[in-house]
């Protein structure tokens, strides 16, 4: 059990109700969070999985072919849209359930959501590690992006309602804490099984049911957000409920909050459309950029296709999947620095200045790449390890900021109203972003080849701009309060609330 932690009321630092930092909340924020452990080994298992010869010899002969063909281009060996479609279709079909999921999270609460996930995913696990040909594994991932989407969409909500105000950002980041600890055990695991003919990536595919199990079965035992009882009318639940979570019995300020911010929840029939609104605009806006800015920071070209990348580099296949157990490692041990220091440093610092940091090693290691590794050549050993070293500089930087920021912000600047349609919103841009990078990645580097690194250092400009100029600060901020706290006192974007209200009466 976690220590009872109190929590300061010193307003904007620290939160204004009283609450405690209680074992409940850890546990349940910890077992929420293995919906991101489900995330993250299938992105790091993916990349391994596709660049095991028995995988491609069974279902994609041709890229197995050409892998091996002598003299064959760097850039191009795994060029194929139906092995890119194997990795990318989990997250079109994100999209539609992450829809489908916000929902479910307003009517069945953010529980049940979560529980749906876990089976979804599971059946997609069963059919992947037992596909016996392309068809049964790509229903296998579509039913693995239904369990994502659901389990993104109700996860990072979860942890953000069930949080004191001066803990949220740090248990927020549980969940990219625990996508970051599957990509490293993916990247183990594939280590492992690769050597184990003919049937190590049957296994790498079904260890995935581990972690939605354990979603599945501790989800049991936690308990629902209060503002999800309270929103679908059980009062006294999320009475109980709060001072469980809260560990204080003095909640009637937060509860009365909370029972309000129902209340006219409730009178906004179609939340999709009201985030029409002007005043919604501001939110919409953030929430989606951040998710585009995460994907083109180039993180999941590393992550998917961390092995391929390195073989095309000239590491052998063991070496590559070795190095991408190391940068799975810093991955997670990066990824505590926002889990301890987003509550105290805040959101837009670890953004600005990891922004800094992945550029330098985007440009450096596309620098070397467009010097060293021609079409067919191997580029130098030591350079290798050099590009290693600063695509390791850049994971680092990731883990502690776009990565763990990206779902957390999205998931705390919504008022109640709209924020499952809202966060639905972020979560649908994230996987349309995820799906056309995964899709269109190994193409792109066939065709651009060292070019590519210097297109995501583009972006990485655009989104340290947008972190300085347009993205406020939310750290310490009650969830209920960020219209009034945050948004109306911006410099930019508190113009979109002053027509809003007419005489007191809300504008559509």
């Amino acid at each position: 059990m976690a220590p009872q932690i109190a929590a300061a009321n010193n307003g904007g630092g620290g939160g204004d109700f009283p609450a405690k930092l209680t074992g409940q909340v850890v546990l349940c924020s910890i077992i929420a969070a293995f919906g991101g452990l489900m995330f993250g080994y299938d992105i790091g298992i993916s990349g391994g999985v596709t660049s095991m010869d028995d995988f491609l010899l069974k279902f994609f002969r041709s890229v197995y072919e050409k892998k091996h063909r002598a003299r064959e281009n760097n850039y191009c060996k795994y060029d194929n849209q139906l092995l890119q479609l194997f990795t990318s279709s989990l997250y079109l079909s994100a999209v539609l359930c992450s829809w489908i999921a916000s929902m479910c999270c307003k009517k069945f609460g953010r529980k049940r959501t979560m529980q749906m996930a876990a089976a979804f995913f599971f059946v997609g696990v069963v059919l992947n590690a037992a596909a016996a040909n392309i068809y049964m594994l790509i229903v296998g991932r579509v039913l693995l992006g239904a369990g994502v989407g659901f389990g993104n969409q109700a996860v990072p909500l979860f942890i953000s309602e069930i949080a004191p105000a001066k803990y949220r950002g740090g248990l927020n980041v549980c969940f990219q804490l625990m996508i970051t600890i599957g990509i490293l055990i993916a990247n183990l695991v594939n280590y492992f099984t690769a050597s184990l003919h003919p049937y190590g990536w049957r296994i790498s595919l079904g260890l995935a049911a581990i972690p939605a199990i354990f979603l599945g079965v501790g989800s049991i035992f936690i308990v629902e957000t209060p503002t999800s009882l309270i929103e679908r009318g059980h009062k006294e639940d999320g009475m109980r409920a709060l001072k469980i979570t809260r560990g204080v019995d003095d909640v009637a300020r937060e509860f009365e909050e909370i029972v309000g911010a129902t209340e006219a929840a409730a009178k906004i029939e179609t939340p999709f459309r009201n985030l029409r609104k002007k005043s919604s605009f501001p939110q919409v806006f953030c929430a989606m950029v951040l998710q585009v800015f995460q994907q083109l920071t180039g993180i999941n070209v590393i992550m998917f296709y961390a092995p391929v990348l390195f073989q095309t580099m000239g590491l052998g296949a063991d070496a590559s999947l070795l190095s991408a157990v190391l940068t799975g490692g810093i991955n997670v041990a990066a990824t505590f620095v926002a889990v301890f220091g987003v509550d105290k440093f805040g959101r837009r610092k670890l953004l600005i200045q990891a922004a800094v940091q992945m550029l330098i090693a985007q440009v450096v290691v596309g620098s070397i790449l467009a010097h060293y590794l021609k079409a067919t050549n191997v580029i130098p050993k030591p350079l290798a390890y050099l590009v290693l070293c600063f695509i390791c500089v850049f994971v680092m930087g990731f883990a502690w900021s776009w990565g763990p920021l990206g779902w957390l912000i999205p998931s705390e600047i919504f008022p109640l109203e709209t924020r499952t349609a809202g966060f639905f919103v972020a979560v649908s841009t994230n996987m349309i972003f995820t799906f056309l990078i995964a899709q269109v990645f190994l193409t792109m580097l066939c065709q651009m080849r060292a070019a590519i690194f210097f297109f995501f250092a583009f972006w990485i400009v655009l989104m340290g701009s947008f972190a300085v100029f347009l993205l406020p600060e939310t750290k310490g901020i009650p969830i209920d309060e960020m219209n009034e706290r945050v948004w109306k006192k911006h410099w930019f974007w508190h113009r979109f609330f002053d027509s809003d209200r007419v005489n007191g009466v809300d504008q559509a």
